[in-house]
């Protein structure tokens, strides 16, 4: 794949998309003392980056090719970008999604494709529903139409961070030195360099997978790709097990940095573009801004772009995300609490323990009257993460026996 293959893809995909948003984001431009460009796929007809893949790809088939239908795996957006592509150019698809999926991407699905696209649910991850979709394929002679491990899907997604240097030529805008990418299987970051490798080398490309899905990191360490025993489906359209075998020496050869971002920041960077900037992310969409100043610092005064990959984010995980943006910010802990089973044990608690902008958020307790003490799970959310250790030192010293619950106990499965 060339560069060229990338700007072919851009010009199939000019029928039928306008080109997204290229935004200053001065928040985030704030905290790492330079300028950042936000580049919106938030606000594509699917509400993410992946119908420059899906389009791409399905726009090439042989007429033959497009009438035995098409089939692909996704935890949603790139499902999307494939009914949207099918809804275009008038063929037949089958979507498999992992039981994780959220309902809104489910339903916005089922309203791009409509009668030309069938939904399926299958399995607990990506790699599940991908299996299955695999599956299909060989049996029915659909043509798979991979998320990101096609060179199709990979020219289309690299397509991105091309429209948005033209757009910044268009504004009379310095060309970025620094460009953040999010990372799932790598069909995007695989796009984004081959681009950048022959139009602009000097350019500093950094890819960002979630802490718990650091599936291209397990990959360039080991030499090839590798399946992940475990991953942590929070941030849905980045959750992969395994990286691209087409993906994979693309971001190899090309020496790209690859760097990880916890899902507590994650959520505390949602929740940031939400409340300051007005967007509306998903996980994955907010992976790249939430490096930022965390794990991938510029040279002050640098111009960034930053690639905001998706919006497709259920209203409901908003309760979720709060709490792990909390418990990532040291403002929110949970404790097991042996309480003496007698009058005035939780009001001594409370009066003892308690500082004054402590906060019980959960008590989850079963008076048992065979017993001395009864444990109670207790949720309590600082006003400061520094009041913590004043909070601890007050726990040592009270009567009842207080042991804190560690953030990777796995209690938290229950909790999160």
């Amino acid at each position: 794949m060339t560069a060229d293959d990338v700007e072919q893809a851009a010009q199939r995909l000019s029928a039928v998309l306008a080109p997204t948003p290229l935004q200053p984001l001065d928040r985030v431009g704030a905290r790492i003392a330079g300028r950042v460009w936000v580049k919106r796929e938030d606000l594509q007809p699917v509400r993410s980056y992946k119908v420059r893949g899906a389009y791409n790809l399905i726009a090439q088939l042989t007429a033959q090719a497009r009438e035995a239908g098409v089939v692909c795996a996704s935890a949603g957006n790139h499902a999307q970008g494939l009914a949207y592509a099918c809804g275009k150019l008038g063929v037949h698809g089958r979507v498999y999604l992992p039981r994780t999926t959220p309902r809104q991407k489910r339903d916005r699905i089922a309203v791009l494709g409509g009668d030309l696209v069938e939904v399926r649910v299958k399995g607990d991850t990506y790699d599940d529903a991908a299996a299955e979709a695999a599956a299909d394929a060989l049996l029915t002679g659909a043509t798979l139409v991979p998320a990101f491990d096609h060179p199709w899907t990979v020219a289309g997604q690299g397509t991105a961070v091309a429209e948005a240097f033209a757009q910044l030529e268009e504004l009379g805008e310095d060309r970025p030195e620094v460009v953040v990418i999010p990372v799932g299987g790598g069909g995007l970051l695989a796009g984004t360099a081959i681009w950048l490798a022959e139009r602009h080398p000097e350019v500093r490309l950094v890819g960002v997978e979630p802490a718990g899905a650091a599936c291209m990191s397990a990959a360039l360490q080991a030499g090839e790709p590798v399946t992940l025993p475990e991953i942590d489906g929070f941030v849905d359209g980045a959750a992969v097990r395994r990286a691209g075998d087409v993906t994979f020496p693309i971001v190899r050869d090309a020496k790209v940095e690859v760097v990880s971002v916890a899902e507590g920041r994650v959520c505390t960077e949602m929740l940031a573009l939400y409340q300051s900037d007005g967007i509306i992310a998903e996980p994955a969409g907010a992976l790249a801004a939430a490096a930022l100043g965390d794990v991938v610092r510029p040279q002050p005064g640098a111009n960034v772009l930053v690639l905001l990959s998706g919006g497709n984010n259920d209203v409901s995980r908003y309760a979720e995300v709060v709490e792990r943006a909390l418990i990532h910010e040291g403002r929110k802990h949970y404790f097991l609490v042996g309480f003496p089973q007698e009058p005035g044990a939780l009001r001594r608690f409370l009066d003892d323990v308690l500082g004054p902008d402590d906060d019980i958020t959960l008590f989850e307790y079963v008076k048992r009257n065979n017993r001395e003490t009864g444990p109670a799970l207790v949720g309590i959310e600082l006003g400061s993460p520094a009041d913590l250790p004043a909070l601890l030192a007050r726990m040592k010293a009270s009567p009842p026996d207080i042991e804190k619950i560690p953030a990777d106990s796995p209690l938290f499965r229950y909790l999160l």
